[in-house]
């Protein structure tokens, strides 16, 4: 490490380089923005032939769930925790439990524009808890991915 820094120093000296010398040491690959981007993970979803995405979105309070047509860029199913039927159904909106009641409504609606298989697109969320939840009350609703 103090060879790559001097030699930043000597280059920066010699003016071929003009990024401070510790900018230049720290690199690290796994935070890199392009890494986390929501476009990466928009690109590899296209890679999936065939089949639509069904992308999740959350907040604090609640969790969404639509069904994209990327060809067409146009929404073809949703369903949230903010319909009114899913917040009377259960007392909060915050838990497993509407996450996936949210994932079954999702799935009838999908079905009704007769839609079976999807391309899970979590947009870099973890794969845990409420997004997981919603991903299996779709699966139970019908829909295969």
């Amino acid at each position: 490490m103090k060879l790559s820094l001097l030699l930043a120093a000597l280059l920066q000296l010699a003016g071929a380089l003009q990024v401070p010398a510790i900018a230049a040491a720290r690199v690290c690959r796994a935070a890199a923005p392009q890494m986390k981007h929501p476009e990466y993970f928009k690109r590899l979803a296209r890679a999936e032939a065939g089949r639509l995405r069904l992308v999740v979105s959350k907040s604090n309070n609640h969790i969404y769930g639509q069904v994209v047509d990327d060809a067409k860029d146009a929404i073809v199913a949703s369903a949230s925790t903010m319909e009114k039927e899913v917040r009377e159904s259960d007392g909060s909106t915050r838990d497993c439990a509407a996450a996936t009641e949210v994932g079954k409504r999702l799935a009838v609606a999908a079905k009704a524009k007769g839609i079976e298989k999807v391309f899970f697109d979590r947009k870099g969320y973890k794969y845990h808890g409420r997004v997981a939840a919603l991903a299996e009350g779709a699966r139970e609703g019908g829909l295969d991915f």
